[in-house]
């Protein structure tokens, strides 16, 4: 596969470090919506569509949003189109954010393909996602230098029906500093202590898909690794947390923040897997936060430094997610 950025030396650091922060959204705002990963549904999308210009922003639908590929129909059209559709949005100049439609499968296969020579000279903008997006999250911050929102998608259901997942983002959006302090009520601590770190992180299994790919996160040390997943079984979030600990890819990591574990089976048995893996680690663990695929979807910053507590179950940023 030939990739528009391959030579050395046009990584970030693949640590953690702090990123670049893109400028918060005004009233009038263009916002680009591209599909990077799975078929986006017409009638979602419309209505995501509908809530956007309702906080008085400009949506413009990229122009592969609703492909489906011809032959395998669980990408949003060619691998080449998603990734075009990306770069051409984020070097519109007139363009001031990067909302996707939805997840599902696809960011991986396009992630190379997306021109980053020309997303790190166009300079910083707000991108939104998560789920497969978290593809896109690790190479935003190792390839471009940048903070994204992990956060709900314009035809994600949870937007859609969720008052609180909207409040979220449109408060991070425009009014960042509102949102400094995050996690649900029902957040408490897994494992005791207090970490101070940068975030980072998304859905375990993707980040365990990025491990020794060539423009991979090195490690998450000195991090507040943020995880949350959908439909994997217990076993299976065992197999992807013990590849994460057997790469040594955990080793040093701050804390780490916990969020939703939809369809993933019985919580009480999810719980004891990530007691089994995370606690021997010795670092702050704070579960059921409210970011990810559950009935409330946070919104939460991706590069920010910030303090992880276990004992109030919150992540407060040192400062706003946008500038």
């Amino acid at each position: 596969m030939t990739r528009p950025d391959t030579e050395a030396g046009t990584d970030t650091d693949r640590g953690v470090g702090r990123l670049v922060r893109p400028p918060r959204l005004r009233s009038g705002s263009r916002v680009a919506v591209v599909a990077p990963s799975g078929p986006v549904p017409e009638e979602r999308l419309r209505a995501g569509l509908d809530i956007l210009r309702g906080w008085d922003l400009e949506p413009v639908v990229a122009p592969h949003v609703l492909d489906v590929h011809p032959v395998l129909g669980h990408l949003a059209g060619s691998d080449r189109d998603r990734a075009r559709d990306l770069t051409e949005a984020w070097c519109d100049p007139s363009v001031e954010a990067v909302i996707c439609a939805r997840g599902g499968y696809g960011a991986q296969r396009m992630v190379d393909l997306v021109d980053w020579r020309a997303v790190r000279a166009a300079g910083p903008k707000v991108f939104v996602g998560y789920s497969d997006v978290t593809a896109l999250h690790e190479a935003f911050a190792v390839r471009a230098g940048q903070v994204t929102l992990h956060g709900p998608m314009v035809a994600a259901g949870t937007f859609l029906t969720d008052p609180r997942t909207r409040e979220s983002l449109r408060a991070t959006l425009f009014e960042p500093e509102t949102v400094r302090t995050l996690g649900l009520d029902t957040a408490r601590g897994l494992a005791p202590g207090r970490a101070r770190g940068v975030t980072l992180g998304g859905c375990v299994s993707l980040l365990a898909a990025d491990l020794a790919t060539p423009h991979g996160r090195a490690s998450a040390r000195g991090g507040l690794l943020l995880l949350e997943d959908v439909g994997e079984e217990p076993y299976r979030l065992d197999r992807v947390l013990t590849q994460l600990l057997r790469s040594g890819w955990l080793d040093g990591v701050a804390g780490i923040g916990l969020g939703s574990w939809a369809e993933c089976g019985p919580y009480e048995e999810v719980r004891a897997v990530l007691a089994d893996r995370l606690g021997a680690l010795g670092v702050p663990v704070v579960e059921e936060m409210g970011f990810g695929h559950g009935e409330t979807a946070l919104t939460v910053p991706l590069g920010v430094p910030g303090v992880l507590d276990a004992e109030e179950g919150t992540l407060t940023l040192d400062v706003p997610a946008l500038s």
